[in-house]
């Protein structure tokens, strides 16, 4: 009887997992690719393929303004990265923060500010103040907005589709005095 080396024994082992990685990773782009455009999928974290590349990028980076994100006052909104810099005409940030965006997402693009309310319900059902509206897609309503009870979700609310993106309340009260009404808010991968 003819005997395997270990050797080939992991060589097989190894080439069998790799096609099954394979196989799930078309599986994986399939799926998104049937999205509708602007949703998220209710997972918490984004499955862009540069999501893997950028996954732990160095403390100094991880807060640095997005290149091509525009000039003068601005809000800077990174849908990859679910946060959010308030921009000063100078071109610098004056502070960043994280947020949680809903379900639905803006289109890349430049927008302003186009409504405002101190406070109201968010589509998740929840207390908000601050808000701040810039667009809608497909009629959700897209805005920033931060939880009376200072709460801030783990993850958009599964099954329902949101617009607002969820701020600290500290954070929310910041954007609240920098974003009036016509102000820029520009939206990037």
């Amino acid at each position: 009887m003819a005997s395997i080396g270990s050797g080939t024994i992991v060589t097989g082992l190894t080439a069998a997992a790799l096609a099954a990685v394979g196989v799930l990773a078309v599986q994986a782009s399939g799926s998104a690719d049937e999205m509708p455009e602007g949703v998220r999928p209710a997972a918490a974290g984004d499955t862009g393929p540069t999501a893997a590349a950028s996954a732990s990028p160095s403390p100094e980076r991880k807060n640095e303004l997005p290149a091509a994100s525009g000039s003068g006052t601005r809000v800077v909104y990174s849908l990859r990265a679910d946060r959010v810099w308030l921009v000063g005409e100078d071109g610098k940030a004056r502070t960043t923060y994280v947020v949680v965006p809903g379900t639905v997402d803006p289109a890349p693009g430049t927008y302003s500010v186009a409504s405002r309310s101190a406070s109201g319900v968010g589509g998740d059902g929840v207390a908000v103040e601050n808000v701040v509206r810039f667009t809608t897609v497909d009629s959700v309503v897209i805005g920033f907005s931060a939880a009376k009870d200072g709460s801030l979700p783990d993850a958009p609310p599964p099954g329902q589709q949101t617009g607002g993106i969820r701020e600290k309340r500290k954070d929310g009260a910041a954007l609240w005095k920098f974003a009036t009404i016509g102000s820029k808010i520009v939206v990037v991968r």
